[in-house]
């Protein structure tokens, strides 16, 4: 198939500070002189930052590893994992054409991607949440028909269960990918019929879907959030230690002398209702709610790092509202951190506390920004 770069291109691209970061990293990984290795990781990322890849990103790229432009545009054209057009802000959704989805009614689900998406394949939704297009063989023969939405596959698929599907996605939902059939894995319909011991004591899904189950969003971007971030030997580095190292003499000499007017104009600002606030309790629990207040809990999706999964978490532990998480001291924190079970760490990673801030004050962040939007969930 001839792949072209499309018509309308952005200005220039660049890595956000974090994904800078992560490519650094990758980076390191080859030896010297052998950059160019680097360059499906790196036009990976720079498709996930954006939703696909653009002629600015992949000479951005091009120029990061040294390499010449018609060498990382024959990359990114060979390999069809690297969209060359606009996507859809909430999935893009590939459709298994090949002998065995065939066979199984893969031309049923194509017609719903038309009649629900677009006419033809790579253009968008009217409301440019989604795309779809046809691809080859995706290795999941067994559970034919299937697709591939995000970066999980979506098995035993039939007309009905796709239409859920793609209306789940549209209403913000994350569908748990997997057999959509009630098969655990690959196995008969009606259950296994050797290795019976086996069938005990399994988790409630597979290993593939029960790891997309606990992040809770299966369609989301990485966005440079992700930990690690950088690769493992650069933790911890020499530059990190001598910043630390210069940055202890400015401490000392900085604000003894205005210390004191300093407390005095904070205690007399301060408004009565901060010194009321209770201590930290001694394992660090914090204030929780049975329910959410009148009026109803505040969309804590609009907090990064809160999917879905998270956010039902966060209102079974009695966390429904902004305020409640921009209250959190540090020993709080940690008490939550430790108590998000399959999500631990995420509330200082994310630094929730700083964002809920902004919220429970009414204002907006970059990302709750684009929750309103639509481009997100």
């Amino acid at each position: 198939m001839l792949r072209r770069l499309h018509a309308d291109q952005p200005d220039s691209f660049a890595f956000t500070p974090a994904n800078l970061a992560w490519a650094d990293a990758q980076i390191t990984k080859y030896p010297e002189g052998r950059q160019a290795s680097a360059i499906i990781p790196l036009l990976w990322r720079a498709q996930e930052q954006e939703g696909w890849l653009t002629r600015p990103a992949i000479e951005y790229v091009a120029d990061k590893l040294g390499m010449a432009y018609i060498r990382a545009l024959e990359v990114a054209t060979f390999y069809f994992m690297f969209q060359l057009q606009p996507v859809g802000s909430v999935a893009h959704i590939q459709i298994c054409g090949t002998t065995s989805c065939m066979i199984c009614g893969a031309e049923d689900l194509i017609g719903i991607c038309k009649e629900k998406i677009a006419e033809k394949p790579h253009q968008l939704s009217a409301d440019g949440k989604f795309s779809w297009e046809e691809v080859e063989c995706l290795g999941a023969c067994a559970n034919a028909p299937m697709a591939q939405i995000g970066k999980d596959y979506y098995e035993d698929l039939s007309g009905k269960s796709l239409v859920k599907i793609i209306d789940m996605l549209a209403a913000g939902d994350v569908p748990t990918p997997g057999s959509q059939n009630g098969r655990y894995a690959a196995e008969p319909r009606k259950g296994l019929t050797s290795l019976t011991e086996f069938d005990s004591g399994k988790t409630q899904y597979n290993a593939s879907v029960q790891l997309a189950a606990d992040i809770g969003d299966t369609v989301k971007r990485i966005d440079g959030t992700e930990v690690p971030l950088l690769a493992p030997w650069q933790h911890g580095g020499k530059s990190k230690s001598k910043t630390a190292g210069k940055a202890k003499p400015a401490t000392k000499t900085a604000a003894k002398p205005a210390a004191k007017p300093a407390a005095k104009a904070a205690a007399k600002s301060a408004p009565k209702s901060a010194s009321k606030a209770k201590p930290v309790a001694a394992d660090g629990k914090p204030e929780l709610l049975k329910k959410a207040r009148a009026g109803g809990a505040d969309n804590l999706k609009m907090i990064k790092g809160v999917g879905p999964k998270l956010e039902e978490l966060l209102h079974k532990l009695g966390v429904f509202h902004f305020d409640q998480v921009a209250s959190w001291r540090k020993k709080e924190v940690a008490w939550v951190d430790e108590n998000l079970e399959g999500f631990n760490g995420r509330v200082s990673r994310d630094e929730w506390v700083k964002q809920a801030k902004v919220l429970a004050k009414g204002g907006a962040t970059e990302f709750s920004s684009r929750v309103k939007k639509g481009g997100v969930y």
